[in-house]
C-alpha cells in the first residue's frame, strides 16, 4: 500500500461534492485506523456524532463495535481500518440513496484496493449488498465467509441492530467476528 496514494485519496474525498450529501455535511468521514490493516470493517454511513467528529462509529454503535472487537478479536480500532459506504451523513440518518452510494463507491473501492485487507467485515445490509453485488439481505447472507479480493468477506449485522434487537443478534455478531478472527489466523479457513 502506498501511503502517498492513500493520502491522495483521502485528500480528494475530503473535498468531494459529487452528490447532494456534500451540502449538508459538517465534514467528510473518510475512515479511521491502520491503512495497512489485515482487517477492514465497512458500515453504511456516518450518523450525527460521526459527522461532528469526522470519524466512523463513534456513537453508541461504535462503542459496541469497539467492545466486540476487543472481546472477540482481541483488537482495538487502531489495529484495523473502519470505513463506510457513503462518506457524508444522509439527512436525518435516512438510508443512503442509490445515486449517493454510486457517487461514493469509487472512494470505498479505492480504500479496499489500497488497504488490501485479508478480511472485510461488512456491517449491515448496505455494505454487504454493495460489496457482494447482491440483493439478498443480511439475515440470509451472514453466518459464512465469501471469497473477496485476495481474501474473504464476512457479513454481519450493523451494531445498531444489536442495540435495537435481541440478544440473538448480538450472539450472531459475535459468531461472525469469531469467523473473521479464524480467517485472519495463519492458515485460517483458507
Amino acid at each position: 500500500m502506498s501511503p502517498a496514494g492513500f493520502e491522495a485519496l483521502r485528500t480528494e474525498a475530503l473535498a468531494c461534492t459529487r452528490c447532494p450529501l456534500a451540502a449538508g455535511r459538517t465534514q467528510v468521514v473518510f475512515g479511521v485506523g491502520d491503512p495497512a490493516a489485515d482487517l477492514m470493517f465497512v458500515g453504511e454511513g456516518p450518523g450525527r456524532e460521526e459527522d461532528l467528529a469526522g470519524e466512523p462509529f463513534v456513537g453508541r454503535s461504535g462503542k459496541l463495535l469497539d467492545r466486540l472487537m476487543a472481546e472477540e478479536l482481541g483488537m482495538q480500532r487502531s489495529e484495523c481500518y473502519i470505513a463506510n459506504v457513503v462518506k457524508c451523513r444522509p439527512p436525518e440518518n435516512r438510508d443512503p440513496r442509490p445515486e449517493e452510494i454510486e457517487s461514493c463507491r469509487p472512494y470505498l473501492e479505492a480504500q479496499i484496493d489500497l488497504i488490501a485487507p485479508l478480511v472485510v467485515v461488512t456491517l449491515g445490509n448496505f455494505a454487504t449488498k454493495l460489496l457482494l453485488d447482491t440483493t439478498e439481505g443480511i439475515t440470509r447472507l451472514r453466518g459464512r465467509a465469501y471469497p473477496f479480493g485476495a481474501g474473504h468477506l464476512v457479513p454481519t449485522f450493523h451494531p445498531a441492530a444489536a442495540l435495537r434487537g435481541s440478544g440473538e443478534v448480538l450472539a450472531q455478531m459475535r459468531a461472525d467476528l469469531v469467523r473473521a478472527k479464524r480467517l485472519l489466523a495463519p492458515g485460517g479457513l483458507r
